[in-house]
């Protein structure tokens, strides 16, 4: 499917390649976002000797955006430079089914060369228009369970990835070494979103486990999200809320009834508490992007076969803890959580030890 790329001077990539930087190295790394462009949108015509890229990601919101920008790095450092020998076309889907499927139809009839789908609903999308194309995903929780792939360890199709499955036990051992003393946790979701459900039902176990009752509450979409939080507030302790890109997208709402009702809100990933949550054990989403990155890589370089690679996940996960929501809610953190905490948020900056 992959068209060979031909060069005027072979020597030219090979320097491109020999002295591209690392990028992984930091989640701040905002030059990749500057490299995505839309190649329609440009007027730009790819030619038969320039791969093409089509990306297409849900909604923005701060974890989408870092796997994007890391996937983009990662394809730099190795020589795949956008408007040289590659075309990226980047297309926000805006949270919109119908949106979604336009992309999805346009860079199969326009036979883009390798696709990267950004959360669930984007590589659903796209991978019911063409069993060809490759198809990366990323942001992605359970590939199996969302029918994406035979098997997370043996693809079997056109579609392979990286999951974004946090630890949500240990977001839970968090939550309580935070608060001892809850009784009753509030478990917030989208209820349409496959990989929020499936880390809720997990949540709902680890907590249970923890001698925590759970109350769960659902949304369909982010209008409804003060309303279901104020009609739990006086009914729980605490609330989590898994990596839901509903709620990802309107952590403002969150924060907003959270403190009104002095609330501790535990998420699924540090950008959500960046945005006004107040604590997480998660991954880092533009190191996430970088070896989706590196997937790319092995396809595009080596002729690598989708289909016989295993769905990838990252080891490492950070603690994050929003010192400014804290304050917000009244709630002093334990000295034992700020002394582990990878990431604090205090006075609006973001800090990594």
């Amino acid at each position: 499917m992959l068209k060979k790329i031909k060069f005027a001077a072979a020597a030219a990539l090979a320097f491109v390649m020999a002295c591209s930087m690392a990028g992984c190295s930091s989640s701040s790394d905002t030059s990749a976002d500057s490299s995505a462009s839309s190649a329609s949108a440009s007027g730009e015509t790819a030619s038969d000797d320039v791969i093409k890229i089509g990306i297409i990601q849900l909604l923005e919101h701060d974890a989408l955006d870092s796997a994007r920008e890391g996937f983009i790095q990662t394809l730099k450092d190795n020589g795949y430079i956008d408007g040289e020998n590659i075309i990226i076309d980047y297309q926000n889907a805006q949270n919109d089914q119908s949106n979604l499927k336009t992309i999805s139809q346009r860079f199969v009839q326009e036979e883009d060369d390798l696709i990267l789908a950004i959360a669930t609903g984007a590589a659903q999308s796209v991978a019911a228009e063409t069993s060809e194309i490759p198809i990366l995903g990323t942001a992605i929780t359970d590939y199996e369970a969302a029918q994406l792939v035979e098997s997370n360890d043996a693809p079997g199709g056109n579609v392979s990835g990286t999951t974004d499955l946090n630890p949500v036990d240990k977001q839970l051992d968090l939550l309580k070494e935070m608060l001892p003393e809850a009784k009753t946790l509030g478990i917030l979701y989208n209820s349409s979103e496959v990989n929020s459900e499936i880390q809720a039902q997990m949540a709902e176990e680890a907590a249970e486990s923890l001698g925590l009752e759970c109350k769960t509450a659902t949304v369909t979409n982010t209008n409804d999200i003060a309303q279901v939080m104020e009609s739990i507030a006086a009914e729980v302790d605490a609330i989590y809320i898994p990596t839901d890109n509903t709620f990802a997208s309107a952590m403002a709402t969150v924060a907003k009834v959270a403190e009104q009702y002095q609330l501790p809100t535990i998420c699924g990933e540090s950008g959500m508490v960046q945005n006004g949550g107040l604590a997480t054990v998660g991954i880092d989403y533009y190191k996430l992007g970088c070896q989706t990155g590196e997937m790319a890589v092995r396809i595009l370089k080596d002729g690598a076969n989708v289909a016989e690679m295993p769905i990838e996940g990252l080891e490492d996960a950070n603690v994050c803890i929003n010192l400014d929501e804290a304050a917000a809610i009244g709630y002093e953190f334990p000295q034992s959580v700020i002394d582990k905490a990878n990431i604090k948020i205090q006075d609006g900056e973001v800090v990594e030890n």
